[in-house]
């Protein structure tokens, strides 16, 4: 079984604006508190990261951590050794590439999970660009999704496909909440801008 789905929001953002909001979303104290939009990521490392300024081009690799949704009861009991190492949570880890072209106005996220594929295998790829029809104002981000569930068996058939709904669910409400820290955070880097340009 594969559940897929594609979401595109449209930033009433500049391209440089939205790219660098969603560069700090994982990293924002405010959407990773206690009651925050994103609470479920526990860490994050830069693992590799090239930068060409003459080119204006970027290319990193990030490790994010962060609480697997809640998994039915027979998936749990699966997991219950590596949820105990964690305090009763089921710890997940992703891998997140980015590409930046700056010049192109194109960044590109591509994350998969690095834990528990023997299970779920959750792919990702986001594109953020200028608008085509506002260009210059606005951003239009494509958020792409694939989770696949292993066939556990035929009689877990059933499972699978439960596993690959709460999945997709999951996904979407963080995605939902992503999108919200990334429009709050570029309210505020548009506030910072004004700001500066404010005459004194």
């Amino acid at each position: 079984m594969v559940v897929s789905y594609t979401q595109e929001h449209v930033y009433r953002h500049p391209w440089h604006r939205v790219t660098a909001a969603a560069w700090r979303k994982f990293t924002d104290p405010a959407a990773r508190a206690a009651s925050g939009a994103l609470s479920h990521i526990l860490d994050v490392h830069t693992l590799s990261r090239d930068v060409d300024r003459g080119a204006g081009r970027l290319r990193a690799v990030r490790a994010i951590a962060g609480r697997a949704p809640p998994l039915p009861l027979l998936l749990r009991g699966l997991l219950a050794p590596a949820a105990a190492a964690h305090g009763g949570d089921v710890v997940v880890l992703c891998v997140e590439r980015t590409d930046v072209d700056a010049p192109a106005r194109d960044m590109r996220v591509a994350s998969r999970n690095a834990t528990l594929r023997g299970l779920v295998d959750v792919e990702e790829r986001c594109s953020y660009a200028p608008h085509p029809e506002r260009p210059d104002e606005w951003t239009l981000f494509r958020q792409e999704t694939t989770i696949r569930c292993a066939p556990l068996a035929a009689v877990a058939a059933r499972v699978a496909e439960l596993v690959e709904r709460r999945c997709a669910e999951r996904f979407t409400q963080n995605a939902d909440k992503g999108r919200e820290v990334v429009e709050r955070i570029c309210a505020d880097l548009a506030a910072e801008q004004d700001a500066m340009h404010e005459p004194r």
